[in-house]
């Protein structure tokens, strides 16, 4: 195989959804505030009973079902996580015994927001050397479990759930070259420590980030993919604010692409946002297969990471 492309996708979000309107009775905020500076309307918060290894299990289990695959046919688990609650079993090692996959590599990418796509190219690389037929790779979080239930700046922001792709070898690839790198002088910028472990950010420094510098990383993304952004069907960037969702697209140049808005209904799910957002757009035919889809992760270590893949 001279390459690997994606064969399904999947994707899983906790039943209880939180509105703007239950969070103006937690905190000092309105539904109008949250809406004009992160665009979110509502987001999914998984129970007490319902880790990130269940969430993550189910989103896997639908993108098995939906590339015709049984647990036995994967040789590798890949999750992306920064909440997972103990160091081990990992996450991966917990899905596979979920799911009853036999024997596989098992390992945890703890990235942040950018953990799916740099768990993605991982995949890439691995079922390209032949150290693994298919993978699973899956973004989860429970971003509920670590935020600050007091604090309107970030409690507004964040959902539960997963997103999931099967990946295998291809004559020809359809998950192009990453372009992945950080910033670590802004490693400080999104957190997830203490003790208790709390989420918190300098939005600012983010948002400015974002937005000046991302646009031209998304561009050579495209390049090593060897296409133009005018290509793109779709683009489906990190959902962390619809404020900076909206203009990066335009500054891609991506004038003839799907933009991914899973934020407004959703809210910022770290690692789950990619696949959950790609996942949504395959369901709802917004898309079609072969499409080329550009899937750009941005946010904690400040780390970041980009493909264009097409669509299964």
């Amino acid at each position: 195989m001279n390459g690997s492309r994606i064969a399904a996708v999947g994707h899983y979000q906790p039943a209880k959804v939180l509105t703007n309107e239950d969070l103006a009775g937690l905190v000092d905020t309105s539904d109008e505030w949250i809406r004009s500076r992160v665009g979110i309307r509502t987001r999914h918060i998984a129970g007490p009973d319902e880790p990130v290894d269940e969430l993550a299990a189910h989103a896997a289990a639908k993108a098995l079902a939906a590339a015709g695959l049984t647990p036995a046919d994967i040789d590798l688990v890949l999750v992306a996580t920064s909440t997972a609650v103990d160091r081990s079993p990992n996450m991966a090692a917990r899905v596979a015994a979920r799911l009853g996959i036999p024997s596989p590599a098992a390992m945890d990418v703890n990235v942040v927001c950018a953990g799916f796509t740099h768990a993605l190219a991982t995949a890439d690389h691995t079922v390209r050397a032949g150290a693994a037929t298919r993978a699973l790779v899956i973004g989860a979080d429970k971003m509920s479990a670590v935020t600050d239930w007091s604090d309107r700046t970030t409690c507004v922001l964040v959902g539960d759930g997963a997103g999931a792709a099967v990946v295998e070898g291809a004559e020809v690839p359809g998950i192009s070259p990453v372009l992945w790198g950080s910033v670590p002088e802004m490693g400080h910028a999104v957190r997830i420590e203490g003790e208790p472990a709390r989420f918190a950010q300098e939005g600012q420094s983010v948002y400015r980030w974002a937005t000046t510098k991302l646009p031209a990383l998304a561009r050579q993304a495209c390049e090593r993919a060897g296409l133009t952004p005018e290509d793109l069907a779709a683009v489906v960037l990190h959902q962390a604010n619809l404020r900076i969702i909206e203009p990066l697209a335009q500054k891609i140049g991506a004038v003839n692409a799907v933009v991914a808005r899973d934020v407004t209904e959703s809210g910022n799910t770290s690692a789950a946002s990619i696949p959950l957002a790609f996942s949504k757009l395959v369901e709802q035919g917004e898309i079609s297969t072969g499409d080329p889809v550009l899937l750009f992760g941005f946010g904690g270590n400040l780390s970041y990471a980009g493909q264009v893949v097409r669509c299964p």
